[in-house]
């Protein structure tokens, strides 16, 4: 990518700035802002696909609208890193992700131009039309306008689709922008997607009725009655006159385009001319996931997180990992595989993440039964509960993060009827980067006093493989298996498939002295600690009890625990209020047991990002911790927020 001499970005901190500079030049400043994006994603990994695909319509935002008074209200917020670039964050950018830095989605607490938090799907709509309204019943003079920036795949939410038809009913000025690229991360599906492509409404016709309405206004023609009522005769004509019903229009959302959203002087006409017009409208631009740079336009799944990559060739920096053990996610996607090779009643669902959890494994070798719903977690589980209920055996991926939009669909639909649904819960725990927006912090704590649920967390590969294999089994009803992001512990992944007895744990290692209670992977790191502590302080006495399921929990060995051990710690990549630690701790009062109790877990307050290996020394998991926690001395203050 060229360079010109003299760059109109480093005149540029703030959006006033931009409004500075001729029309004319916006095309220039588009471009080095693409560059910009580039040469800092190539070095310091990020989402960069998304970003790219809306340079233009986030100069003309910013051109057109007087942020941060009027509001850009970003969904998701993997697109924002224009946004962030252009309001006051360009010379910071290299910290972006990283602990301390800019944070990874736009958030209110980070900067004034950041209306709203981000890091889920689907919420623009709702939570633009909420200051939308705010703005008018406080009488704001001039009203702040507010605009909503939503994708084609997060328009396939529910809450997206609960806030159209909330504005069509509402007293609003909203301005919905859908950003088209027919892409989420993977492709994007579904009905939506499929009438989003075809959709097509005639430019000159919508500038024509927007004068007549500016005539008839200005004459004192037009009052809010006779206005709905011509929106509602037009939309009638327009559709019988095009043979085609446009969705939006038929809730009384005015509709323009689709128009190319690459355009930028373009978009900054139409804006100007939606900027003041009256009443919901939604602005529907045609975008490329990768714009401007060549191999993201190519394989835009591939680069919306590419990580490190060489900007000039577009090769990507990827390390060899054939000797390292797995990413749990591909063990996952394998096990997957073969399971339902043996058991044809098994199908596989995921809400519009068939990469990101591998199960893309299974649907590349058996298309028919699998089933990426879109960006809809509730649905995703509702729709398994619906096939397991007439004999099918649902596994149903979703990042443990995302089933927090699930939590009502898991009880009512699928745990009250004991329905053999597997939930494997993916990046479960700190997910490192990303952070508190996709931390998998709350999934124990939420689900453990859901009745006729099953909950394991496998400490390691095989046990994920065993316990995949024991939630199909016959009778078992609602499973739950939570994994981390990230590699396992075993190279040699590949075990036979066996089953496990639900609501049992393992002794790993027998003591005396004090006995370590773990559930999932964090087991690996105490018997390393455990291992250090033989050869540093071999006059400590510790056993270490791998629950494996928080619930049933293994009755028997907290028997054994209460009845030898006077000195115990829990150990949880989940919150301590209400999860794993809680759980042994109300099975020890229940039974008459009075340990001292040592609970280490994630704080009782949101974990920022930073690296998985920074957090847990930050939030008292890392090995150091585990350690000082095992021999009585208290290194961290686990109730501190002052790091977090």
């Amino acid at each position: 990518m060229e360079q010109t001499n003299e760059r109109l970005l480093s005149q540029i901190t703030y959006p006033e700035d931009l409004r500075r500079l001729k029309v004319e030049s916006l095309p220039e400043v588009c471009q080095e802002l693409r560059e910009e994006i580039v040469k800092e994603l190539s070095v310091n990994p990020g989402h960069l696909a998304s970003s790219l695909g809306v340079v233009e319509l986030t100069v003309a935002l910013h051109y057109v609208f007087n942020t941060p008074t009027d509001r850009l209200v970003w969904d998701v917020g993997h697109q924002a890193y224009g946004h962030k670039m252009l309001t006051g964050r360009r010379e910071r950018f290299s910290t972006n992700r990283k602990l301390g830095g800019i944070r990874p989605f736009p958030s209110p607490d980070e900067s004034e131009y950041d209306t709203f938090t981000c890091g889920h799907a689907s919420n623009s709509i709702s939570a633009a039309l909420g200051m939308a309204v705010a703005a008018k019943t406080q009488g704001h003079q001039p009203a702040p306008k507010v605009v909503a920036i939503i994708g084609d795949g997060a328009m396939s939410g529910g809450l997206a689709f609960e806030g159209l038809n909330n504005v069509s009913s509402t007293d609003n000025d909203l301005l919905i922008i859908l950003n088209d690229n027919d892409m989420s991360i993977d492709r994007a599906v579904g009905g939506m997607e499929k009438y989003l492509l075809q959709l097509d409404t005639n430019a000159t016709y919508n500038r024509l009725r927007f004068k007549a309405s500016q005539w008839l206004k200005a004459r004192g023609m037009m009052n809010d009655n006779r206005r709905k009522g011509l929106i509602r005769l037009n939309n009638a004509l327009k559709s019988a006159l095009a043979h085609q019903q446009n969705i939006f229009e038929g809730m009384n959302i005015r509709y323009f385009g689709p128009f190319d959203g690459h355009n930028v002087e373009e978009l900054v006409r139409i804006l100007r001319q939606l900027k003041e017009m009256r009443g919901p409208k939604l602005l529907h631009l045609h975008t490329t996931k990768g714009k401007g740079y060549k191999p993201a336009e190519q394989q835009a799944t591939i680069w919306h997180a590419p990580g490190k990559f060489d900007a000039e060739t577009g090769e990507r920096l990827v390390s060899d990992n054939s000797n390292e053990p797995p990413k749990y996610q591909d063990v996952f996607g394998e096990t997957l595989l073969e399971l339902a090779r043996q058991n044809d009643r098994i199908v596989g669902v995921t809400p519009a993440m068939p990469t990101g959890c591998s199960m893309n494994i299974m649907m590349k070798a058996m298309p028919d039964r699998t089933f990426d719903v879109g960006i809809a977690e509730g649905h995703a589980v509702t729709f398994s509960a619906g096939m397991a209920k007439e004999g099918l055996l649902p596994f149903c991926n979703i990042y443990s993060a995302f089933s927090q939009r699930a939590y009502d669909n898991i009880i009512h639909d699928a745990a009250i009827q004991k329905l053999p649904v597997v939930l494997c819960l993916d990046r479960a725990g700190l997910v490192g980067q990303d952070g508190p927006t996709h931390h998998g912090a709350f999934d124990m704590a939420f689900l453990r006093p859901v009745p006729n649920l099953t909950i394991a967390s496998p400490m390691d590969e095989h046990e994920l493989r065993r316990l995949m294999f024991t939630a199909q089994q016959p009778g078992q009803g609602t499973f739950v298996i939570r994994y981390p992001r990230g590699r396992g512990v075993q190279v040699d992944w590949r075990c036979p498939l066996e089953t496990v007895e639900v609501g049992t744990g393992r002794k790993l290692h027998d003591g005396t002295d004090v006995a370590v209670l773990t559930i999932g992977p964090l087991g690996n790191d105490v018997e390393e600690v455990i291992a250090t502590l033989a050869a540093t302080n071999p006059s400590l006495s510790v056993a270490h009890y791998d629950m494996r399921f928080l619930k049933p929990l293994d009755e028997q060995l907290l028997h054994e625990v209460g009845q030898r051990f006077r000195r115990i710690v829990t150990i949880e990549d989940g919150v301590r209020n209400g999860g794993f630690g809680s759980a042994i701790l109300e099975w020890m009062s229940d039974h008459g047991y009075q340990p001292q109790m040592t609970r280490l877990g994630l704080p009782d307050s949101f974990v920022e990002h930073g690296t998985i290996d920074e957090l847990r020394h930050i939030v008292g998991l890392d090995r150091q911790s585990i350690l000082n926690a095992i021999q009585g001395i208290n290194a961290h203050d686990l109730n501190s927020n002052s790091q977090l």
